[in-house]
């Protein structure tokens, strides 16, 4: 059984493709896409049943609550081991088409009880869940609230109800992506909101400057929990409150269960403070990617699972993320980290989210370019950008060139697709 997750910007030959690839038999969806799932059904022949969540069902489908309905309240007759995979979920999509990897009983059993100490959720909590539920992050604290006995208030992220829940349901932790703080804070009328309820937010999934960290502790909530890890990984490291005010530019130290290393090229271990891609093995790690020997190998060698991430160690083993290999930018012959470049223009007070890609250069092979969503009402000009880069970082790190757009393309879970942004500017 699969469900479309259309959020992703699939196409409809791409959601062909995916299902196909899946052989899924049963496809739920969503009735605002009934258009979308009627024009492609005759090119999926293998799809049995189509399965309608809500009202307004289409002919050619079963409704979700029907079928429930009609269930079985026995418990199926099959034996279930905890090696055994237990549901097939994405990738975010960051660097192209979501790909497919799965995960075991296991991986899920050991989720909600560590993730639960790791933020100290207990029954007394209120929980708002506002990552989707399909992904990773969204199972992962909807099973934290089975566990604990915690309320769960599960929410389709929409901004201005996001905050009236928070008030009205008396929210107490949720976890956000840092760009939900940078939206929560583009309204006006912010300071109507009760966010009292709030014992900690948790973020994660996207890098997190200082300058909206402070922002956070001090108009939302004081306590700040963060973690790192990717789809395929789990968490590989986590930290609460009280390191996240000793080390706020650090994503933590080693999660329950997981093991990482700093590595170079040929898989080394790099010296304390030296940038390298983040390898990782644990609990949590997927056992591969589905129908994808090619990608898994990649990925998995010797044991260790190699996220394309890069980062550094501190003398206490802390984290520190520098980008994504694929986001690194060679320009004039110099290795130039994203990370380091959008937390230096994440301080200028004009700018609310900015994203820094590599476009093609004659001259630098690649031009450091900062595609910018400015703060409504606050105005700056390429020229004042770039200025106040070479202000503030070493020139052939600074932005050469500047874009200001409305907002930027992202996945569900709160990534800017960056090579969405590649693909557009490259073509002038």
């Amino acid at each position: 059984m699969l469900g479309i997750p259309l959020n992703y910007r699939l196409s409809a030959g791409e959601i062909v493709e995916l299902i196909n690839f899946c052989d899924a038999e049963n496809l739920i969806f969503d009735p605002s896409f009934s258009e979308i799932v009627s024009d492609i059904r005759q090119q999926l022949p293998g799809v049995k049943r189509y399965i309608c969540m809500g009202s307004d069902i289409p002919d050619f489908a079963t409704s979700y609550e029907e079928l429930v309905a009609k269930s079985s309240v026995e418990e199926p007759d099959v034996e279930v081991s905890e090696e055994d995979s237990q549901y097939l979920n994405l990738t975010s999509g960051t660097t192209g088409i979501p790909k497919a990897y799965l995960l075991t009983h296991y991986n899920n059993a050991v989720a909600g009880p560590v993730m639960a100490a790791m933020h100290d959720v207990t029954y007394n909590d209120t929980i708002l869940t506002v990552f989707p539920i399909y992904g990773r992050v969204g199972f992962a604290w909807s099973a934290m609230g089975v566990y604990t006995g915690a309320r769960n208030v599960i929410l389709q992220f929409d901004l201005g109800q996001m905050l009236e829940i928070i008030e009205k349901e008396k929210i107490t932790v949720s976890n956000w992506v840092p760009t939900i703080a940078s939206f929560v804070f583009s309204l006006p009328d912010l300071d109507k909101y009760d966010f009292s309820s709030l014992r900690a937010l948790v973020f994660a999934a996207a890098p997190f400057p200082k300058t909206l960290q402070d922002q956070v502790k001090e108009r939302i909530c004081p306590n700040i929990y963060e973690f790192y890890g990717l789809q395929e990984s789990g968490i590989l490291v986590n930290m609460g409150p009280g390191d996240k005010e000793k080390k706020p530019e650090s994503v933590g130290t080693l999660y329950f269960g997981a093991d990482v290393r700093i590595v170079d090229p040929s898989g080394n271990d790099v010296p304390t403070g030296e940038v390298g891609e983040i390898i990782g093995r644990g609990v949590a790690v997927t056992t591969g990617y589905y129908k994808n020997e090619e990608k898994t190998g990649e990925a998995f060698r010797d044991g260790w699972f190699h996220t394309g991430d890069l980062g550094r160690f501190d003398e206490d083993k802390f984290l520190y993320l520098a980008g994504r290999i694929k986001d690194m930018i060679i320009s004039g012959g110099q290795n130039i980290f994203s990370v380091e470049v959008e937390e230096m223009l994440m301080a200028h007070k004009a700018v609310a989210q900015c994203a820094v890609i590599g476009l093609p250069d004659d001259t630098w092979g690649e031009m450091v370019t900062a595609v910018i969503v400015k703060w409504p009402g606050v105005e700056v000009t390429e020229d004042e950008v770039i200025a106040y880069g070479r202000d503030n970082i070493a020139h052939f790190k600074a932005p050469k060139k500047v874009i200001f757009v409305d907002s930027l393309p992202m996945t569900p879970t709160g990534k800017v697709t960056k090579y969405v942004l590649v693909e557009e500017y490259s073509k002038g």
